[in-house]
């Protein structure tokens, strides 16, 4: 809004000329997304208690039995947070902001309807795993059918160390990315488990693929390191920086003893989106270093549930996801969060 409103004066105006600069508004949209949160926070919190939004705990894991009532649905001030930042310092008139912002909301909404019927029946009990699953999936092939209209976008695949090896993978490309999103989504959905174990890592993968996107969205940048030229996509770098910024003012809240937690509408919007931007910045098989962290949690599910049906009900980890599986013989929670966020910003690094 500011960038459509004030950099067509920079012609009279020649402070206004900064608002050309992805770089410049990425930063202020980061800032302005952490204020917000932060301002907003202990207001939202105290207005979820009245609600008697609280978090339904599972009674397995003991040391979280203290956490129940603990205010839910946080997802709410991440969004209300990094919508107000975009929607101040993005180009209005850029598709892929607008598409990434939808992807963002409609994965938002599945887990919103998770949460609310959570709260509803006071229990763990909220949409089924069809619906939810059904849901996320409308929600990607909606995105990437829209994407597959812009005429830019290739189906091409990249894969890392081999810059010249881009196999077009057609149609097949739909499926593929709708999985890449709705596996990311369900990703940072089973990390959220520990204060602030979700948000760490969703915060490293904001910083990594704003480098991403921004490289994506430079021709000249882009054609010296080999890498897939999206033009137009650079613009969602101010989405990134408003994601990173909103996750810090949610963290400020949900570090250990959190005081919020993010809810399904929180996990399920910020693993969708990431994996969106890893398919707009044509990066989907880096995310699964950028997000190592999500990826070996589901890993653990799946190796869980698979090993105890073969084995007829033998147990591979302690407890699944594998964040529980350290918790159950009692590893001080603040130090596994420290120990995961360590390793979360060495794959980002990494990538």
């Amino acid at each position: 809004m500011l960038y459509n409103l004030l950099y067509p004066l920079s012609g009279d105006i020649a402070i206004f000329n900064v608002f050309r600069y992805i770089t410049f508004r990425s930063v202020w949209a980061l800032l302005t997304a952490l204020i917000i949160s932060i301002l907003v926070g202990p207001w939202f919190i105290r207005y979820l208690k009245k609600l008697k939004f609280g978090q339904y705990i599972l009674e397995d894991v003991k040391a979280h039995l203290q956490k129940a009532g603990t205010p839910t649905m946080g997802g709410l001030l991440i969004a209300f947070s990094l919508i107000v930042s975009v929607l101040l310092w993005a180009d209005l008139t850029n598709p892929y902001v607008w598409l990434t912002i939808m992807v963002f909301l409609g994965f938002g909404a599945v887990g919103f309807a998770d949460d609310y019927l959570k709260i509803l029946r006071k229990n763990n009990k909220g949409l089924s795993a069809r619906y939810k699953f059904l849901g996320q999936v409308l929600v990607a092939a909606l995105a990437m059918g829209i994407l597959f209209l812009l005429p830019a976008y290739s189906t091409e695949l990249s894969v890392p160390f081999f810059k010249r090896f881009t196999p077009d993978l057609g149609w097949f490309y739909l499926p593929f990315a709708v999985i890449v999103m709705v596996g990311t989504s369900n990703g940072v959905n089973l990390t959220d488990g520990l204060d602030g174990l979700a948000i760490g890592p969703t915060i490293v993968a904001g910083m990594c693929f704003a480098i991403f996107i921004y490289v994506a969205g430079h021709n000249n940048i882009a054609n010296y390191l080999q890498v897939a030229n999206v033009p137009g996509v650079g613009e969602v770098t101010v989405f990134c920086g408003a994601l990173v910024g909103a996750g810090l003012g949610f963290l400020w809240f949900n570090a250990y003893p959190a005081q919020i937690f993010m809810g399904d509408v929180g996990s399920l919007s910020l693993g969708g989106v990431l994996g969106f931007l890893s398919v707009l910045c044509k990066q989907e098989l880096i995310l699964l270093v950028v997000g190592g962290l999500f990826a070996v949690e589901t890993l653990s599910v799946i190796l869980q549930v698979g090993y105890f049906k073969v084995t007829g009900g033998k147990r591979f980890f302690r407890m699944a996801p594998l964040h529980h599986h350290f918790e159950v013989p009692g590893t001080p929670e603040s130090k596994m969060l420290i120990r995961f966020c360590i390793t979360a910003a060495q794959l980002g690094h990494a990538a």
